[in-house]
């Protein structure tokens, strides 16, 4: 099999093989596509989960239930907040 990478393909693969990450390029490949693996098992397994959320944003968007984008980033800090609150202290 012939794979054609782009250059700044072969440029990641090369930085990861340099920082030691990985020995060679076959290392990296099947890094590559056992995360290709994993990423779409999955969706397959969120597939229904994602869709209702969709459904859902849609359906606020219709009833025009839509945050601006500053309210936006005021949300998801004190989601990410809360949500670091929750975590144990990793620090050690």
């Amino acid at each position: 099999m012939i794979i054609t990478l782009r250059p700044d393909q072969e440029k990641l693969i090369a930085e990861a093989i340099e920082k030691g990450i990985y020995r060679d390029t076959n290392e990296v490949n099947g890094r590559a596509l056992e995360m290709l693996r994993f990423e779409e098992e999955w969706l397959s397994e969120q597939k229904e989960e994602i869709v209702d959320k969709l459904e859902r944003a849609f359906a606020q968007s219709e009833r025009g239930e839509v945050y601006s984008p500053e309210e936006s980033r005021a949300d998801m800090a004190k989601r990410k907040a809360h949500w670091l609150s929750q975590r144990p202290n990793d620090r050690t």
